[in-house]
């Protein structure tokens, strides 16, 4: 009863949320009514809700809910794990960057790519062994468990929620544009289909979900490049010399460098998000689901696969959308081509599928869009709540005696609670470039997750007092620089010039979190950091081996 009170209050607050922004939307352009897209998107949502029902009935203990049971394959586990990475950034804004920007949206997209191999790697192995429902349980395995567990589900809650922004704008663009609703109240049905999947399927429906939206979306997305590829005889040499005789990049279009101001913002986006990609927590609680090592180390080569052909797609769509879509008055505002695209800028995938496949193709891609969008904020929905749950209330607040009925109930609420952060900040956020926040979203991941976690797992030195100081000093200081920068202090809160004068990060943050760890580790001489320093040979062979001390090391503080 409690929990059904607590959705009908986030019901009743977004509803007023809604209302309340309805002015500010009422000024841009809502599209007719897309029947075709309202159709397959009712079928798709039927479907996630078939498996959410059947998800309950097989969710009985806290292992069920938050890592589906352990008993996902490293096929099925890659799948889920390309879902969660082909996001509402990939199909929709990154096909939008490339169709404005040309190759620097490729390099962008390289960069997301690279965290694969330091996943594959460094952790994959180690995050099976050691964890067990978040990255906390890695970064605290000998360290002090209630202030390690707490900062790092700070750190995880802030990455979660600057993730889901970028997901949230993402989704009501697309119902704004297709279904010819208000931003405001599309903003506000995402956020409840998140609540229903996270708080009643747990993990299981989470991953079942993204294991179908994968297969949809890479089918999808290759049926529409196939499509518009057909239009230039399959040759990528004709496409580039039409793009590049149409676009206003011109020859340069084809060029590195227009995408970005300087040197320092390019590397710092580069870092974040090479690294980002071992930070995000709704990645890394993806090889808790698996068996073995074996099957984590398989999720990501498939991941890696699923993921690597998908990029591909969004940049041949993107540059067929400079033709197909720039050169044809429908699909911009008043009619006239050079014009604002309707929708935005993030929606031109939609609109070059419309023009190569008509509303049937339309309607197809932006359910499989909008079950994306659900699918994504549904896992990340989850990482936050076991933050909260598992690592702040059953680890720190009632110190391992929660049961797990308890448990389990303190993470649905906690659902509700992120579901009604989601929609605050997805309308406040609308008018950012979802690609571009998912930068920053990565940005602080490497600085607020990666270098505690990568420290922990390799380096023995690693005390409590560092571990504080580090992920402390790295979200602070990364969530700091974002907020002075011009993405937020001047398109947001609506400052004149920005206080920091770069827009990512990582660059900045990263050596803060690296530095702090270690120089507040190698100082700590107290005995307590000795006690933690000669238990690194236990979580060592753990960390190869999956062998070692049963349950959490226990430290004497």
């Amino acid at each position: 009863m409690k929990f059904l009170l607590t959705l009908a209050l986030f019901l009743l607050a977004s509803t007023g949320l809604a209302h309340a922004a309805g002015p500010a939307m009422a000024a841009t352009v809502k599209q007719p009514t897309n029947w075709h897209a309202i159709g397959m998107f009712a079928f798709f949502v039927s479907i996630t809700f078939g498996i959410t029902y059947w998800a309950s009935k097989r969710t009985k203990t806290t292992n069920d809910f938050y890592v589906a049971g352990g008993g996902i394959t490293g096929f099925q586990n890659g799948l889920a794990i390309a879902g969660d990475y082909m996001s509402a950034a990939t199909l929709l804004g990154l096909s939008a960057m490339a169709y404005g920007r040309g190759f620097d949206a490729y390099i962008y997209m390289l960069a997301f790519f690279a965290g694969w191999p330091i996943i594959l790697f460094l952790m994959a192995e180690r995050l099976r062994n050691l964890g067990r429902f978040t990255f906390a349980d890695i970064t605290s395995y000998r360290l002090n468990q209630s202030s390690v567990r707490t900062m790092a589900a700070i750190s995880s809650l802030v990455v979660v929620i600057f993730y889901l922004i970028a997901q949230m704008v993402g989704a009501g663009q697309l119902i704004k544009l297709l279904f010819g609703l208000d931003y405001n109240v599309a903003i506000f049905l995402v956020g409840i289909l998140m609540v229903v999947y996270v708080a009643f399927g747990g993990m299981m429906a989470t991953t079942w979900v993204q294991i179908i939206k994968a297969c949809l979306l890479l089918f999808g997305g290759s049926l529409v490049c196939i499509l518009a590829m057909s239009q230039f005889d399959f040759s990528f040499t004709k496409l580039l010399t039409q793009v590049e005789a149409v676009h206003k990049l011109g020859p340069k279009f084809m060029a590195p460098g227009a995408l970005l101001p300087d040197p320092i913002t390019a590397i710092s986006l580069g870092l974040g998000l090479m690294f980002g990609t071992a930070g995000l927590p709704h990645i890394l609680m993806r090889f808790f689901t698996v068996n073995d090592a074996k099957e984590a180390r398989k999720s990501v080569l498939y991941a890696n696969g699923f993921t690597g052909y998908f990029f591909n797609v969004i940049f041949l769509l993107g540059l067929c959308a400079v033709v197909i879509v720039g050169q044809n008055p429908e699909f911009f505002e008043g009619g006239k081509v050079g014009g604002t695209l309707i929708g935005g800028g993030n929606m031109v995938v939609m609109h070059l599928s419309k023009a190569v496949g008509g509303n049937m193709l339309l309607g197809f891609l932006a359910a499989v869009a909008f079950a994306t969008i659900l699918a994504v904020v549904a896992g990340l929905a989850l990482a936050g709540a076991a933050a909260i749950s598992h690592d702040i209330y059953a680890r720190v607040i009632k110190k391992g005696t929660a049961t797990e009925k308890e448990e389990v109930r303190v993470s649905q609420i906690a659902t509700v609670a992120l579901g009604l952060i989601a929609v605050i900040l997805g309308i406040a956020f609308q008018k950012m470039n979802i690609a571009f926040m998912v930068g920053l979203a990565f940005g602080v991941a490497a600085a607020a997750n990666f270098p505690v976690l990568i420290l922990s797992m390799y380096w023995k030195g690693l005390t409590t007092r560092g571990a504080l100081w580090g992920g402390y000093g790295g979200v602070i200081s990364a969530v700091t620089f974002v907020v002075l920068s011009k993405s937020v202090w001047v398109d947001v809160i609506g400052n004149k010039e920005a206080l920091f004068p770069y827009t990512q990060p990582a660059i900045f943050a990263m050596p803060i979190a690296f530095g702090l760890a270690y120089l507040m580790s190698v100082t700590d001489n107290s005995a307590s950091a000795q006690a933690e320093k000669a238990l690194w040979e236990d979580q060592y062979v753990r960390a190869q081996t999956g062998f070692g001390s049963s349950g959490t090391v226990k430290v004497k503080h």
